[in-house]
């Protein structure tokens, strides 16, 4: 079968590689759709980001290697006596597998490990024709959900672990800075679980138009307008109650450097809580008494769950998160991942919303390229 390896940063290419036998505790699957995910696009080209030492290593001493590719929705081709999938059903799957070592590993199922293996990094991932995966790591997609949108619910999970990690009390305000695919999940999310005013910001207008769409009260050109002064005016001088940052990042791929944490920190009111969802690939000097003095809560997400990849597949059947309007750019055939790279590491530059996604010949259709 044919699948993508990398043998350097910057360096991937198409090649035939030898398929995969079946074997216990794991189905063969075809895959149908699939997505760089934006820091796996960022660590193709080399530019610093989460995981960034450990995949230049194996670069240097184990290429050519499979890596990335945890993005994804695909078909069940076979599966082993006993599993929960038969062939036919489409799955998706949670990034990071249990250790099963430790003991937040429960029968298998980990609520919050951190040691576990991680798709497309330890374990290869879905930029083939098709793959081997721990059906620990999967769970199946509703038939209402379509390809494209199965491929997403990896990254709704992680937005689903930031918005718990946020505790929203019924009714606070919420700011959510940065609408690309995450900042709309989170936005999405947070008024599933009862967040009274949601308000974004983005530089884009089209990112604004879908935020809006998709459910937020107001949306602020950050670039037209002061997002921290606005925030502030809605909110009767005190800031948003719970604020997300999912823009910052490196400011070579159109992110927004440390900028948005610097705004997001003046939107949150004193004693309110900021959840820092972007990754910024260096480390950053941040005033850390003025938010001793202010009493600010500054949280990181949790690391998803296998629930919260189950409750992504009931939120997106029932309409209560929708996927669709952020799929902006679609790519056929698995000679475009590379192209798909691209796109998803210059997001900005193209005027992509999601990540770029790859549908395949087996795949229900194609989504609209631009």
């Amino acid at each position: 079968m044919r699948a993508w390896q990398f043998y350097g940063f910057g360096d991937m290419r198409l090649e035939e590689v030898p398929e995969p036998e079946l074997r216990d505790g794991h189905v063969l699957v075809e895959i149908l759709c699939v997505q760089p995910s934006v820091t796996e696009a960022q660590l193709a080209f080399g530019i610093p980001t989460l995981a960034f030492e450990e995949i230049r290593r194996r670069l240097e001493t184990e290429a050519p290697i499979r890596l990335f590719g945890h993005e994804f929705c695909a078909r069940v081709l076979e599966s082993p006596p006993g599993s929960r999938f038969r062939p036919g059903a489409r799955v998706a799957a949670r990034a990071k597998l249990p250790c099963g070592d430790c003991p937040l590993c429960n029968d298998g199922q980990a609520i919050a490990c951190r040691a576990g293996p991680i798709i497309g990094f330890q374990l290869p991932g879905c930029f083939s024709e098709r793959a081997l995966l721990p059906e620990i790591a999967l769970v199946q997609v509703d038939d209402s959900i379509s390809d494209c949108e199965g491929a997403c619910l990896q990254s709704l999970s992680d937005s689903l672990a930031a918005v718990e990690t946020a505790g929203i009390q019924i009714g606070e305000s919420v700011a959510v800075f940065g609408q690309g695919s995450m900042g709309l999940e989170c936005m999405q999310a947070a008024r599933s679980v009862g967040a009274g005013l949601v308000v974004t910001a983005d530089i884009r207008d089209e990112a604004c138009n879908i935020s809006l769409e998709l459910g937020a009260d107001v949306a602020i050109n950050a670039r037209r307008n002061d997002p921290v002064e606005a925030i502030r005016d809605l909110t009767g001088g005190q800031g948003a109650d719970v604020v997300f940052e999912c823009a910052g990042g490196s400011p070579r791929q159109g992110l927004a450097g440390s900028s948005t944490l610097d705004q997001a920190i003046q939107s949150v009111r004193s004693g309110g809580k900021l959840i820092v969802v972007s990754w910024f690939g260096q480390p950053l000097e941040i005033d850390v008494d003025g938010l001793r003095e202010r009493s600010l809560r500054v949280l990181f997400p949790d690391i998803s769950s296998y629930a919260h990849l189950e409750h992504t597949v009931r939120l997106v059947a029932s309409g209560q998160v929708r996927l669709g309007p952020m799929l902006t750019h679609g790519l056929c055939g698995l000679e475009s991942v590379r192209e798909a790279f691209e796109i998803t590491a210059n997001k900005a530059k193209y005027g992509a919303i999601n990540p770029a996604q790859v549908m395949m010949p087996a795949g229900q259709g194609y989504i609209n390229s631009e």
